[in-house]
């Protein structure tokens, strides 16, 4: 596969010079839509054909659609309720509640492929602590089965119209109160609390998972390193304890919870080296030119073959 690892924003509703220049570079592999890129949904498709012209290499296409307040694309889309109101009806009817949530995703996903969107960055498996104000009613339950079971019944739903999609944020943001998009949040528990709740659905759902987003947190007493940062988190734990076979996408390594890491090539180095397939720069675009200019970077083994998953229908 001709792509590289990196997915980036564009400036706005239509592409200017200076986003097909990033495009066209090797090391690109993607685009994630922003609001900002949104106006209507006709307006949104020319977006991505557009995106897709630019050169014959794939581009994956991605956006947060999560439903909730993360719900990029409106007008001329279904709203879709936070993913709390789901675990809410499981309270009350559980098969109604995975019925539900099958329905919603599929949804999601038929809305999305008809304007030929690869992926969306959901569903959120962070479990509901009541602590984490960025998380919040994005979480589906606080119970990691129940959360499981949505999962589980949501992804089957996205699946069945065609499309990828990736659940975040390993191995758990739900507990701690700090956002990372302001700052490096820090969860002092250890690990076999972690694995036994807020872990758990990643191991549970490896085979439903087109991939996983790990968290800029910090956890102490398993690794000093973010876990997004971390080979013993997205290699040890993830990859050889929870036997996850699928692609593995950093957050935003323009948020704060990743300065810690160092200037931005050393984050991308970072967290490719810790184990991430591909990385997430947004709304910085003199860190995608730094990127570009400086990163040095050679597809590891089985690099192609999980991230063509990505692009699957």
């Amino acid at each position: 596969m001709s792509t590289g690892p990196l997915l980036i924003d564009v400036a706005g509703p239509r592409l200017g010079a200076a986003d097909r220049a990033r495009l066209r570079h090797p090391l690109v592999g993607g685009v994630i839509l922003f609001t900002r890129n949104f106006e209507s949904r006709r307006q949104v498709a020319a977006l991505i054909r557009s995106i897709r012209a630019v050169r014959e290499a794939p581009l994956l296409v991605t956006v947060d659609q999560e439903g909730g307040r993360v719900q990029r694309f409106r007008e001329g889309f279904s709203s879709i309720p936070p993913m709390r109101e789901l675990g809410a009806l499981w309270d009350r009817d559980p098969i109604a509640a995975c019925s539900e949530a099958t329905r919603l995703g599929k949804l999601i996903a038929e809305e999305l492929r008809e304007i030929d969107v690869d992926m969306s960055f959901t569903p959120v498996l962070d479990l509901d602590h009541g602590r984490s104000q960025v998380i919040g009613h994005r979480a589906f339950h606080s119970d990691p089965r129940v959360v499981t079971m949505l999962v589980q019944a949501f992804s089957h739903g996205l699946l069945i119209a065609g499309m990828a999609h990736c659940g975040k944020h390993f191995p758990g943001h739900g507990w701690v109160e700090a956002d990372s998009h302001q700052m490096l949040p820090v969860d002092e528990r250890p690990l076999e609390a972690i694995l036994a709740a807020d872990a758990a659905p990643y191991g549970w759902l490896r085979e439903s998972l087109t991939a996983v987003m790990p968290a800029h947190v910090r956890y102490p007493l398993v690794d000093e390193q973010p876990a997004g940062f971390s080979s013993v988190w997205l290699r040890n734990v993830l990859r050889d304890r929870l036997r996850f076979g699928g692609v593995i996408v950093s957050d935003d390594l323009a948020m704060e919870g990743a300065v810690v890491a160092g200037d931005i090539t050393a984050r991308a180095r970072a967290a490719l080296g810790a184990g991430c397939d591909m990385v997430l720069v947004c709304n910085r675009p003199e860190l995608v030119d730094e990127l570009l200019e400086r990163l040095r970077w050679r597809a590891p083994a089985g690099w192609a073959r999980r991230v063509a998953r990505l692009f699957g229908r």
